[in-house]
């Protein structure tokens, strides 16, 4: 399915020659292939540009003189998601994981794993175990918390999220990470662009390394229940938010509202979300 979508971004520099570093540009990855993109500064800037290669991020740094600064990302993307049936995938024993998905089972700056072990052992320790278990833990993390936007910083963590019930969609991302971690299941964040999120913003959703017939991958979830899981075109992954954030400017900066957009053409707006276990590819 092909997708459009794009952000603009505006920002008052208050001091000169401030570097930024961006995450905005959607991944290259099997399963997820851009057709086109086209980024716009204004003023035009020179850029310095770094894919990680462990996660496929794709970031940017510039230097900014005091003014205005405008980013316009646009791109077209084609998603080629496998999709398949929840009750055949698996959660995979700590030794057969692979090397690589180990550190998204340690506890991180916002995911307090340890800590919340015993809450998570309470709840969700005695479920099935797979795709349905880290279902519940979505289920319950939109049962029980409420979405408020504003209602959380940039130093709010897993605990203080299950401790206040309320935030928006990182809290919620980290709290489900948190209790996947706590259960011996690898799980990561996702930061995107969200196909039926309304009102359009940059997107928070968790990943989960599982196991289906073809062998491990991530799968997606969003606890917010806000989103489609098989309309996610992935940004940055990372151990928490802390590894994704879309803007990181080192001096003092003023910020606008992000503009962010995505659309299908080809795919119906409406309908129900799909419960299919959605997953792309093992890196």
């Amino acid at each position: 399915m092909r997708y459009r979508l794009g952000c603009e971004l505006d920002y008052e520099v208050e001091a000169d020659d401030t570097p930024f570093v961006f995450n905005i540009e959607a991944q290259r990855r099997p399963g997820q292939e851009i057709e086109t993109e086209r980024l716009v500064l204004s003023p035009e800037l020179p850029l310095e540009r770094f894919d990680m290669p462990e996660s496929g991020n794709r970031y940017f740094r510039l230097c900014a003189g005091r003014g205005k600064l405008t980013l316009r990302y646009e791109a077209s993307v084609t998603l080629r998601p496998a999709a398949i049936d929840p009750a055949e995938v698996r959660e995979v024993p700590a030794g057969r994981l692979p090397l690589e998905a180990l550190t998204h089972l340690y506890p991180s700056r916002y995911v307090e794993a340890d800590l919340l072990r015993q809450f998570a052992e309470k709840e969700f320790g005695g479920l099935p175990r797979g795709h349905e278990r880290v279902t519940a833990i979505c289920n319950w993390l939109h049962d029980h918390l409420d979405y408020v936007p504003g209602s959380s910083d940039e130093q709010t963590s897993a605990r203080d999220t299950l401790l206040q019930r309320q935030g928006i969609c990182r809290d919620f991302a980290h709290l489900g990470i948190a209790f996947c971690r706590a259960l011996g299941i690898p799980a990561r964040f996702v930061s995107a662009y969200a196909w039926r999120l309304s009102p359009p913003d940059f997107h928070a959703v968790l990943e989960a390394w599982l196991e289906g017939p073809e062998g491990g991958s991530w799968f997606l979830f969003d606890p917010t229940r806000k989103s489609a899981a098989d309309g996610l075109v992935r940004i940055g992954v990372g151990r928490d938010a802390a590894e994704v954030a879309f803007c990181s400017p080192f001096g003092p900066t003023g910020y606008g509202k992000p503009k962010v957009w995505i659309e299908a053409p080809d795919r119906p707006a409406e309908g129900p979300l799909t419960t299919r276990a959605v997953s792309l590819v093992s890196r």
